[in-house]
């Protein structure tokens, strides 16, 4: 069926004159996570991660993606007609490198504007001069052939009040104006859904677990403009944005408006989250200043509200999975049990929490082999059976009106191997290594993230992803730009310092591909801790509340440091969850947080 849809592209290209084409995995504002309307490249490929960019010769076709997905896109272009091409492997081109080697002279690059950054875009744009080429970007060529396309979301957005928010919008919009004043920018667009949702103080559910509306925002020095699309606003919405002097205009004018700015004018934007067509729309005489959203180090930066209300939030997630492992460990093998059936009781656990808004991504509930794909997904129709043996990898989290969560738990079903043991004490190792880590102010992800996975590189062993990401406020539940990476990875965008207030996941692993995925993952908060003669030193705060499976834990691989920290933590779960507990989950629970020696 996919390879059908490959070749009506292809007769699209043929009929315009084009000779590659370029189909990212992304919406009109570079999110990570898209709509339905958006999934164009899962629709051709018939690859469902959420990375990926597809790009279509006359004669080849080709799935770029990283190690996240190898293995789950490996299984899922066969037979599409695509190739699978393993994004930061020795001997693997990027995709400019291919299309700067596939492009003809004289040869015309396509792709929708759209949906491709500006930064991106100019890339392309300089490949196709190379060649004497040009680009073709006025169409999603996908449309034509995909003909039950589901409708652009636009779902209600609700107004998130201040005594979760922390800050007003009109506090925000101010903070940014500032930002603009030392740019000497007289114009600030922003494109970023989740940067948009921030700065207003908004939410909706136009991306699922994403909780944000399809918009733009135009900001100067006394005008704020709101391109929504209008059936989203209701009259207590709309009524807030004036109050907040924010000006409503159609979604669908943005381009329009971008060409009628003021000429000669200073515009501060972000080409990464900025797209093509819309920056092609300015003015020929305005001077982009490209910067990231001032909102993003701001939004990245957790007020004291956001902090409390985030710890209420983990505790409350913390319950739910506490009860969850407790369920798990003494049922399997008493009652039947698989994947998706598994993942369900653990969403219901989560939406009986107080304020529970919505997962805040969909559930990987992987057992066995399963789990060495980092982001597989079991539903109705492919579930793996659980049994009495092996491991179980969770990884899940959710929106509450106080926060957002995210945690991965491995949990031991039965009978392992030595090998097994040795992989699972090393990740909770490798876990608790960054969790405990103090470090002077001016240190980024890249230079933790060494410390984390050196246990792991003593055993020769590695996985293909960052440790660790920024975490949104009842936004994206990944953010930058913080983040723990031990390379730069620039299209991650999680390089940045480490600031009190942050919030970053810790999440080592190991994935043995066909026999099992291990992965340990708690958030902390970047907090102050002293500062000396030697500088000012920083440290991390916990805020992840549920046991590691002392079943997976070899007590004689870890130091007594080692021990002390995982005695330290645990105690800090039992003195957190216990109180919520039932008697009986109580006596379990014990157990799981006893002390290791």
């Amino acid at each position: 069926m996919n390879h059908s849809r490959l070749e009506r592209l292809r007769e699209e290209m043929r009929a315009r004159g084009i000779d590659i084409y370029v189909v990212p995995s992304s919406d009109f504002h570079a999110s990570e996570y898209v709509g339905e309307y958006f999934r164009a490249r899962e629709f051709l490929t018939g690859f469902t991660g959420s990375a990926g960019t597809a790009v279509v010769t006359r004669e080849k076709a080709g799935l770029w993606t990283d190690g996240r997905y190898f293995i789950q896109a490996a299984a899922q272009l066969a037979g599409s007609g695509f190739d699978l091409y393993r994004s930061g492997e020795e001997g693997v081109p990027k995709v400019t490198d291919f299309l700067k080697e596939e492009l003809p002279a004289g040869g015309t690059l396509g792709f929708d504007g759209r949906v491709v950054s500006g930064d991106l875009a100019e890339q392309f744009r300089k490949i196709a001069e190379d060649r004497g080429g040009s680009l073709y970007v006025t169409e999603d060529l996908v449309d034509p052939i995909w003909t039950d396309r589901p409708a652009i979301a636009c779902t209600p957005v609700w107004i998130l009040a201040e005594e979760y928010s922390g800050e007003s919008a009109v506090s925000k919009l101010s903070r940014i104006r500032e930002k603009m004043a030392e740019e000497n920018a007289d114009y600030h667009i922003v494109a970023s859904l989740c940067d948009i949702a921030w700065i207003l103080n908004l939410r909706a559910g136009d991306i699922a677990h994403v909780p944000v509306f399809l918009s733009f925002l135009f900001i100067s020095e006394d005008r704020a403009t709101l391109f929504v699309q209008p059936d989203a606003l209701g009259d207590e919405a709309a009524a807030y944005l004036r109050d907040c002097g924010v000006e409503m205009d159609s979604y669908r004018n943005v381009y329009g408006a971008a060409a009628q700015l003021q000429e000669h004018a200073a515009v501060l934007l972000n080409r990464q989250s900025v797209n093509y067509r819309l920056i092609s729309a300015l003015p020929e005489s305005v001077r982009i200043i490209d910067r990231e959203d001032p909102s993003e180090q701001m939004k990245a930066i957790k007020n004291e509200t956001e902090l409390r209300n985030t710890r209420q939030a983990h505790l409350k997630d913390g319950v739910a999975m506490t009860k969850f492992m407790y369920w798990l460990k003494t049922n399997v093998g008493k009652i039947p049990m698989d994947e998706y059936t598994v993942g369900c009781y653990l969403d219901r656990l989560r939406a009986g929490q107080e304020h529970f808004l919505d997962l805040s991504f969909a559930d990987i509930c992987a057992y066995g082999p399963n789990a060495a794909m980092m982001h597989y997904a079991a539903d109705e129709n492919h579930r793996a059976q659980i049994r009495p043996e092996g491991m179980l990898l969770v990884d899940s989290g959710g929106h509450y009106l106080e926060g957002t969560t995210d945690i991965t738990r491995t949990f031991i079903l039965g009978p392992v191997t030595p090998e097994m043991k040795l992989h699972f004490t090393t990740v909770v190792r490798c876990n608790l290594a960054l969790a405990n880590l103090r470090f002077l102010y001016g240190c980024g992800g890249i230079s933790m993230d060494v410390v984390c996975r050196e246990p792991l590189w003593e055993l020769g062993l590695d996985y293909k992803c960052g440790t660790g990401h920024g975490v949104g406020h009842i936004l994206n539940v990944h953010e930058g730009p913080n983040g723990f990476r031990y390379k730069v990875v620039p299209e991650r965008r999680d390089g940045g310092l480490l600031e009190a207030g942050m919030i970053t996941t810790d999440e080592p692993g190991v994935y043995m591909e066909g026999k099992y995925g291990i992965r340990i993952e708690n958030e902390l908060i970047c907090v102050e801790d002293e500062k000396n003669e030697s500088g000012r030193f920083m440290r991390f705060e916990p805020i992840t509340y549920c046991p590691i499976d002392l079943d997976g834990i070899e007590p004689e691989l870890m130091s007594e440091k080692e021990k002390n920290r995982l005695n330290a933590y645990h105690a800090m779960v039992w003195e957190k969850i216990s109180p919520y507990l039932t008697e009986e989950e109580r006596t379990w629970l014990e157990v799981y947080t006893k002390e290791i020696v």
